[in-house]
């Protein structure tokens, strides 16, 4: 399937038509400014959430970094669809790293909360962007191996 059929919505329905945006149609242009907006703000979010950080707000972090995850993990959905983007969460090649990022949101936002202690949540943000990340390497034919042969020597 062309990457225009995932852009026009044709690959979830087969009609254009995006039966998680309440059957709008959505052209290519549309989903690529929504990608492009959710992509920059999730990234604009997680900047703030340093800020927040130096000034001491701990639980203000964790959850602007949690949510600018959220929103940018969110951009892809324009692409592809949100139904669909949900069901590859859920395939089994990304399932582990959906489930750690998941986790590891909520984790976070319970020690910013809770412990207010500023290295478990910086700890529990590192393992939310290596899961996202790994989660992302997905998408890339090969990316996951060739990640893992480059960083091979590093870890031997």
């Amino acid at each position: 399937m062309a990457i225009g059929d995932y852009l026009s919505g044709a690959a979830a329905t087969g009609s254009g038509m995006d039966p998680m945006c309440g059957g709008f149609e959505m052209s290519k242009k549309t989903r690529l400014y929504g990608f492009g907006i959710c992509f920059v703000l999730g990234f604009a979010i997680s900047l703030i959430s340093t800020l927040l950080l130096t000034v001491g707000s701990v639980a203000g972090f964790a959850v602007f970094y949690t949510v600018g995850n959220v929103v940018s993990l969110c951009s892809s959905g324009f692409l592809i669809s949100f139904k669909s983007q949900f069901k590859k969460m859920m395939d089994a090649s990304r399932l582990t790293a959906s489930l750690i990022f998941i986790t590891a949101m909520v984790v976070t936002l319970v020690v910013a909360f809770t412990l207010k202690n500023v290295l478990l949540t910086l700890i529990c943000c590192l393992i939310q962007f290596l899961a996202l990340f790994w989660y992302s390497l997905s998408y890339i034919p090969f990316a996951r191996d060739l990640f893992k042969s480059a960083c091979g020597g590093f870890f031997k």
